[in-house]
C-alpha cells in the first residue's frame, strides 16, 4: 500500500493491458498526473482497472452455438443450396486464385497460424498482458482438440449424409475431415480480446477469413465444415475469454479528470469511495442476500461500490463513485458506468422485457444511454417540485458513461423499521405527484426510501424509472410500495394510509396487479415477508369494496410466462401438429375437386348456420344490455380453432366461459349460463336422436351403444363415487369446501333453467346448430351425386359423430371421421362415397374453419371480449 503509481504508467496499462500487479489493491495511494494545464497536478486517488466478465460473451457464444446448428440443418436439408454457393464460390474466385493452385494448402494454413499466432502473441506480451497470452494459448489447443474430438464423434454415428454435408469432394473422409485451422485460431483470436482493442485482432480476423476463402474456392475444405469450424472455436474462445474476464477499458482516474475538463470542472482532488468511505452508502437487502441488485444481479467485488447501493448516485446499478473537489472547492460525486459492466444489466432488462405483459420495461443498450435516461428522469422530477439527487451534467469517454451529482442535497436511508405513519404518507404522496407527471418508479425497494437533511422524504433509485408511463405500470409502482410498507408497518396501517392519500376505489383497483411477479426480489428477501403476503393483502383490499365491484376486476396477465401463457402455448403446439399429422392433403385435394362445387358450398353455409344457432342458445341467457350479437357470433367461430387442440365439446364451452366473464359476470354465474347451454344442447340433442330414430324405425342407438356398456359406465361411477365418500379426509373436503361451491352453482343453474322463455329459444338455437350440421353432412353426400333422406341423414350424423366425439381426441379427430364413415357405409352408402363425403365435410367444418377461428378469437381479443 506504500507504493506509488505514476498515472502516465497507468494510463500505458489502462489502455493496452491489465494492471502491473495483478490482484494488488492501490486504493488510497496518492498519484501524479501529467498533462494537467494547472501548475498543480490533481490528487487522485484510485483502484487500478479490473478484470470484467462481460455477460455479452455469453450472448456471443449462445448465438454462435445456434449458427453451428443452422449451418449443420442447412448442410443437411438444402444440400443443393449449399453446393450451389460452393460452386459460385469456385466460379468467381477461380480464375483469381489459378496461382495459388500449385501451393499445397496446407503450407498456406501452418504460414497463416505461425503469423497469426507470433503477431498476436508478441502484441500481448509487450503490453505484459501475461494472463491473456495464457488464456489465448490454451484456446488455439482446445479449439484443435475439440475439432478432433468433433470428427470422431461424427464418424462413429456413421450418417453418410451428415458426413458428406460436411466434407469437400475433393478431401478424403477421415478423423480430421473437420478444418481445425479456424476452431483453433478462431478461439485464440476470439480469446485475446474483442476486435476493437488491438490492430494484430483486426487483422489477425481477415487473414483467417481470407484463408478461409481461399479455401473453399480450392475446395480444399466444405463450406459447410469452415463454418462449423470457426464457429466452434468462436464459442469456446468466448467461454474461455468470460471465464477468465477481460480488461476494463472504462475511464479512470487521469480519463475521468480530462472528461470533467469538457463540462466545466477543473478537479483538484479525485478520490474513489470505497464501502467504509462513502457516505449514507445502503447496502440493499437483495445483494446482502445475494438475490442480485436493482438490475436483478449481484456483482461480489467487481469494485469499491459494487456490492450495495448509495444514495450519494440516486443508487446507480453497477456504478464506481468518486468524490471531486474543484478549483473553488467545490465537491461532486461522480458516477461511472462502463459498458463492459452495464452489459449484464442490460441483459436483465430484455429478460425483464420478454418475462412482463403488458407493461412497458426500459432496454438500455449502453452506459450512455443509461446515464442519459436517469439524467433526465431526476432533472424532470426536480422539475416538478420533487427532491432528488442534484444532477450536474454528463459525461463521456472511451467506453464510460459519467454523471456527476452536486452535494447540495445529501440523501440518508430512511430506517426501515422505523418508519412512521406520517412518513408512509409522505412516500405516497411523493409517488402521486411523480405520477400525475407520468413518470413512473418501476423498483421500489427498501433501499431507495430516503429522506434530504431537512427531513423531506424521498424515494430514490430513478435509474430504471421512465416517463409517458401508462396506467398499469403507475398500478404496479403502487403495489410495490405497498407491498413494501406491508411488510414494514403492517397492512392494516399501510391500507389505511393508501386510503387516505390515493382513496379507496384507487386502491381497490390495485387488486388485479396485486401478483408476486410484480415486487421486487429485494422486497421478497426482507424477514417480514412471507408466501401469503401477497394473497393476505390482495383479500383485506378486496374487503373495501362491493362484492360486485371486486368480482369485476379480472387479473391482468403480468408475466407471459404464467400458466395460461403456458396453456396456449400447448394448444397452439398442439394445434399444429394435430394438422401437419392428421391432415391427409392428397385425400383433401381428391375430395374436393371430385365434389359438385355448388352443394360443397352449400355444405359450408350449412356449418355458417349451425354457428348462428350455438350464438342464438348461447345470447338468450345473456342480459340484453351485455348482448353483443357480433361478438356472440365470433365466439361460436373462435371455437372452431379451440377444437383443433381441445377434446371435442371442451373449446366452445372454453370459450363461451371466457366471453361471459369478459361480459361482467361472475365466475360462478358464467359457469351457470355456460352450463345450462351445455345442459340444453345435451338434451336436445338426445330428444332429436329419440324423435327422429322412432319416426324414422332406425335402431341403430341400441346397436351401436349396447345396454350392458351403459350400464357398466353407470356402476363404475356408482363405485367411484362411493369410495370417495368413505374416504374421511375426502369426505369432510367435499362436505367444507365443494358443496358449498356446487350448492351455489347449482341454484344459479336452476335459476337460469328455471326461465321459460329463455329455455325454448336456447332449445331452438341448440336445434338449428344440430340441423345445420345433420344437413351439411346431407350436402356432402349430394356433392358426389348420392341422394339421401335428409331426417335419416342428420340422425345417422348426429349418433355417429355423438360417439366419434366421446374420444379424447383434438376435436374427435379420427375417431368423428371413422365413426361417419363406418355409419353410413353400414347403411347401404359406398364405402368410396361415404368416406369422400366424410373428408368433405371435415373441410367444410373442422379444418377451413380453424383460420378462420383464429381470426375470429383475434377479433374478440382486440375487443376484450375474450
Amino acid at each position: 500500500m506504500g507504493n506509488k503509481l505514476s498515472f502516465r504508467d497507468h494510463d500505458r496499462d489502462h489502455d493496452h493491458g491489465p494492471n502491473k500487479a495483478a490482484g494488488s489493491t492501490m486504493e488510497g495511494n496518492e498519484t501524479d498526473v501529467h498533462g494537467a494545464p494547472s501548475n498543480t497536478a490533481p490528487r487522485i486517488t484510485d483502484t487500478a482497472p479490473e478484470r470484467v466478465h462481460d455477460f455479452g460473451d455469453l450472448v456471443r457464444a449462445g448465438a454462435a452455438l445456434l449458427a453451428v446448428a443452422l449451418v449443420v440443418l442447412v448442410s443437411v436439408y438444402l444440400k443443393g443450396l449449399t453446393t450451389g454457393v460452393e460452386s459460385d464460390v469456385h466460379t468467381t474466385a477461380g480464375h483469381a486464385l489459378e496461382w495459388l493452385v500449385d501451393i499445397p494448402t496446407s503450407l498456406l494454413q501452418q504460414f497463416t497460424t505461425i503469423v497469426i499466432v507470433i503477431w498476436v502473441l508478441v502484441q500481448l506480451l509487450i503490453n505484459r498482458e501475461w494472463f491473456q497470452a495464457i488464456t489465448s494459448t490454451l484456446a488455439l489447443f482446445s479449439g484443435y482438440i475439440a475439432m478432433r474430438l468433433l470428427s470422431l464423434l461424427i464418424m462413429d454415428i456413421g450418417n453418410r449424409t451428415l458426413t458428406e454435408s460436411l466434407s469437400s469432394s475433393a478431401l478424403m473422409t477421415g478423423v480430421g475431415f473437420l478444418p481445425d485451422i479456424y476452431a483453433g485460431l478462431g478461439a485464440f483470436l476470439t480469446a485475446a480480446g474483442p476486435r476493437r482493442m488491438r490492430n494484430s485482432l483486426v487483422w489477425g480476423w481477415n487473414v483467417l477469413l481470407g484463408v478461409g476463402i481461399i479455401s473453399v474456392a480450392l475446395s480444399s475444405n466444405s463450406l459447410s465444415a469452415s463454418l462449423v469450424s470457426l464457429a466452434i472455436g468462436c464459442v469456446l474462445g468466448l467461454l474461455i475469454r468470460f471465464a477468465s474476464g477481460t480488461q476494463n477499458k472504462g475511464a479512470w482516474g487521469n480519463a475521468i479528470v480530462q472528461s470533467l475538463r469538457t463540462i466545466g470542472i477543473e478537479t483538484t482532488v479525485l478520490e474513489r469511495l470505497s464501502d467504509d468511505s462513502a457516505r449514507n452508502l445502503v447496502t440493499d437487502s437483495n445483494a446482502a442476500s445475494g438475490q442480485g441488485n436493482e438490475y436483478g444481479m449481484h456483482d461480489s467485488g467487481q469494485n469499491a461500490n459494487q456490492g450495495g447501493f448509495s444514495l450519494l448516485d440516486d443508487n446507480s446499478s453497477q456504478s464506481r463513485i468518486y468524490e471531486v473537489i474543484d478549483a473553488d472547492g467545490k465537491s461532486y460525486i461522480v458516477s461511472v458506468l462502463d459498458n463492459q459492466t452495464h452489459t449484464a444489466g442490460y441483459l436483465v432488462q430484455v429478460w425483464r422485457w420478454i418475462k412482463f405483459s403488458g407493461i412497458a420495461m426500459r432496454r438500455d443498450r449502453s452506459a450512455h444511454a443509461t446515464a442519459e435516461h436517469h439524467l433526465s428522469i431526476l432533472l424532470g422530477l426536480r422539475n416538478f417540485g420533487l427532491v432528488t439527487a442534484h444532477p450536474y451534467a454528463m459525461s463521456d469517454v472511451g467506453e464510460s458513461s459519467i454523471l456527476v451529482f452536486e452535494t447540495d442535497v445529501k440523501l440518508e436511508s430512511l430506517p426501515f423499521n422505523d418508519i412512521s405513519d406520517d412518513d408512509a404518507k409522505a412516500m405516497m404522496h411523493y409517488l402521486e405527484i411523480a405520477h400525475t407527471h407520468g413518470y413512473t418508479h418501476r423498483h421500489i425497494s427498501a433501499s431507495n426510501l430516503s429522506h434530504d437533511e431537512h427531513g423531506h422524504i424521498v424515494i430514490a433509485g430513478w435509474q430504471n424509472g421512465d416517463y409517458a408511463s401508462s396506467a398499469p405500470n403507475v398500478s404496479i409502482d403502487r403495489v410495490q410500495l405497498l407491498v413494501l410498507l406491508s411488510c414494514a408497518i403492517g397492512r392494516e396501517r399501510s391500507l389505511k394510509l393508501a386510503c387516505e392519500v390515493w382513496g379507496k376505489d384507487a386502491v381497490i383497483q390495485l387488486v388485479p396487479f396485486m401478483q408476486k411477479v410484480a415486487i421486487p426480489a429485494s422486497t421478497r428477501a426482507l424477514p417480514s415477508w412471507d408466501k401469503n403476503t401477497i394473497k393476505t393483502l390482495r383479500d383485506d383490499v378486496r374487503k373495501l369494496g362491493d362484492e360486485d365491484t371486486v368480482e369485476s376486476l379480472e387479473t391482468v396477465n403480468l408475466s407471459r410466462f404464467s400458466f395460461r401463457s403456458f396453456a396456449a402455448l400447448v394448444l397452439l403446439i398442439v394445434a399444429v401438429v394435430v394438422i401437419i399429422t392428421q391432415l391427409n392433403l392428397q385425400q383433401v385435394i381428391d375430395a374436393v375437386t371430385h365434389a359438385n362445387p355448388w352443394m360443397a358450398g352449400l355444405c359450408f353455409l350449412f356449418g355458417v348456420m349451425a354457428w348462428m344457432g350455438g350464438a342464438i342458445s348461447l345470447g338468450i341467457f345473456v342480459d340484453r344490455e351485455k348482448r353483443n350479437y357480433l361478438g356472440l357470433f365470433f365466439t361460436q367461430v373462435a371455437s372452431s380453432f379451440t377444437a383443433v387442440s381441445m377434446p371435442s365439446g371442451v373449446g366452445p364451452a372454453f370459450v363461451n366461459l371466457q366471453y361471459l366473464r369478459k361480459s361482467g359476470y361472475k365466475n360462478s354465474t358464467a359457469t351457470a349460463i355456460m352450463s345450462a347451454v351445455v345442459a340444453v344442447q345435451f338434451a336436445t340433442t338426445f330428444l332429436l336422436l329419440v324423435v327422429i330414430g322412432i319416426f324414422s324405425g332406425r335402431n341403430t342407438f341400441s346397436g351401436m351403444i349396447p345396454t350392458n356398456t351403459l350400464v357398466s359406465v353407470i356402476g363404475i361411477l356408482a363405485i367411484v363415487i362411493a369410495l370417495a365418500i368413505a374416504i374421511k379426509p375426502i369426505r369432510q373436503y367435499a362436505l367444507n369446501r365443494l358443496l358449498p361451491i356446487v350448492s351455489t352453482y347449482t341454484r344459479q343453474l336452476l335459476d337460469v333453467l328455471t326461465q321459460p322463455k329463455e329455455l325454448i329459444i336456447s332449445s331452438l338455437g341448440s336445434w338449428m346448430q344440430s340441423f345445420g350440421l345433420g344437413f351439411g353432412y346431407w350436402a356432402a353426400l349430394m356433392a358426389f351425386g348420392y341422394h339421401t333422406n335428409i331426417l335419416e341423414t342428420t340422425f345417422i350424423y348426429l349418433l355417429a359423430n355423438t360417439i366419434g366425439s366421446a374420444v379424447p381426441t383434438p376435436g374427435g379427430l379420427g375417431a368423428v371421421e371413422a365413426a361417419l364413415t363406418f355409419g353410413f357405409s353400414s347403411l347401404g352408402v359406398p364405402t368410396a362415397v361415404s368416406l369422400s363425403a366424410t373428408v368433405l365435410f371435415r373441410v367444410a367444418t373442422y379444418w377451413i374453419r380453424i383460420p378462420l377461428g383464429a381470426l375470429a378469437a383475434k377479433w374478440l381479443g382486440k375487443h376484450n371480449l375474450l
